[in-house]
């Protein structure tokens, strides 16, 4: 009855069935980071993030002196 799950056991089964899981859910989080136009916005906005902050800790530095 529980024979498919020994299937499982058998290093030579996982592995294969590993990788296409590990590969559906990479394409999966493609999927979901460029398909929304709303959401690739978003993103094109965030990856300014680190260089935005530098600027307005200068900002800040100068408006203190």
């Amino acid at each position: 009855m529980f024979d498919w799950l020994y299937w499982f056991t058998d290093m030579q089964n996982t592995k294969p069935l590993a990788l296409v899981m590990f590969f559906i859910c990479f394409v999966g989080i493609i999927a979901y980071v460029y398909v929304g136009k709303k959401r690739s916005k978003r993103f094109e906005e965030y990856r300014y993030i680190p260089l935005d902050d530098d600027q307005d800790q200068s900002q800040d530095q100068e408006q203190e002196k």
